[in-house]
């Protein structure tokens, strides 16, 4: 089992970055495939960006694509998500999730582990 722990949210001017981290506890982090997801109020959970377990592989919304930057750390069982020229329409929860395999997908029911998310706020 995987408990995943997000960090890294808050309030931040359009234009801003932030990083967003995923602590995963366990021995078995690198067994993992991990994604970014985001939901936001009245809307469908949706994909931000993912990482094959040996992070060799990366995948993005296309909304995305040139400012985020997904990126792990394996010695120490962590995911990052870099966000910059963030936009007002990125304001939203933002999930990590763990999936067994080495590949990562961009679907939501693919992942297995959740965290219990981290608010992200962009003001215009």
């Amino acid at each position: 089992q995987v408990q995943l722990v997000e960090s890294g949210g808050g309030l931040v001017q359009a234009g801003g970055s932030l990083r967003l981290s995923c602590a995963a506890s366990g021995r078995t982090f690198s067994s993992y495939a991990m994604g970014w997801f985001r939901q936001a109020p009245g809307k469908e959970r949706e994909f931000v960006a993912a990482i094959s377990r040996n992070g060799g592989g990366t995948y993005y919304l296309d909304s995305v694509k040139g400012r985020f930057t997904i990126s792990r750390d394996n010695a120490n069982n962590t995911v990052y998500l870099q966000m910059d020229s963030l936009k007002p329409e990125d304001t939203a929860v933002y999930y990590c999730g763990a999936r067994y395999s080495p590949w990562a997908t961009i679907i939501s029911h693919d992942y297995n582990y959740w965290g219990q998310g981290t608010q992200v706020t962009v003001s215009s």
